[in-house]
């Protein structure tokens, strides 16, 4: 069931990542990476890690995107 709920949430915060690649949309990436880490938590309680991981690939994107970007755009 969390493993569920994760993988639905990582989903839902890859859109908004990818999103967030449109140059002058990176503020959209501080969005996602509140969406992932939420995702995180929830595929911590799970048995199963693809909703972890599928987590842990959208804070990395996000991460790296604000790190590129300044942190803003």
């Amino acid at each position: 069931m969390f493993n569920i709920v994760s993988t639905i949430i990582g989903i839902a915060g890859l859109v908004i990542a990818l999103a967030g690649l449109i140059p002058l949309l990176g503020w959209l990436n501080w969005i996602a990476l509140i969406i992932a880490v939420v995702g995180l938590l929830f595929g911590i309680l799970a048995r199963n890690n693809t909703g972890r991981m599928l987590n842990a690939l959208v804070i990395a994107i996000a991460i790296i995107r604000l790190i590129v970007g300044g942190g803003l755009i």
